[in-house]
């Protein structure tokens, strides 16, 4: 059967199926019905959950939303992206990024952001093979007392 990609919405059966593969990628997510409201709130706000489908399985995720600031207009911002760890030499992640980027291009978008983190190297190398340049950095600080999801 031939991979496709086709987009989830937090009810889509294979959304919740989803989990054990987002989970390589956000290990903390260890429920699935905090899993299904988390991505029904994000929804709400544009997060959209794109999957790369073979044989009826889940085999590759992008997540992703359309947002506008000053600094780039109008862009792309990947949440997520990760496919499943034997699949990942076989250009999966390009094909859901060029996907994506597509997106992008159609909705009018200048720019496709993402961020990804300072431990992961290889992560690093795969973006800069798709075109992706490092802009800057990102900072975070855990705000104590905030409620999680």
């Amino acid at each position: 059967m031939p991979l496709t990609f086709q987009p989830l919405l937090p009810d889509h059966p294979l959304c919740l199926a989803s989990l054990t593969l987002m989970r390589i990628l956000r290990p903390h997510l260890d429920d699935a019905e905090r899993y299904q409201a988390q991505l029904q709130r994000q929804a709400a706000q544009g997060y959209r959950l794109l999957a790369a489908l073979e044989e009826g399985e889940v085999i590759g995720l992008a997540g992703y939303r359309e947002l506008e600031n000053l600094l780039y207009g109008r862009f792309l911002y990947v949440d997520d992206l990760v496919v499943q760890p034997a699949r990942q030499r076989d250009g999966l992640g390009g094909r859901l990024l060029a996907a994506v980027r597509s997106e992008a291009l159609d909705r009018g978008c200048s720019h496709l952001i993402l961020d990804t983190g300072l431990h992961m190297p290889l992560a690093q190398r795969f973006y800069f093979r798709q075109g992706l340049l490092a802009r800057g950095l990102h900072f975070a600080e855990r705000l104590t007392g905030a409620v999680t999801p």
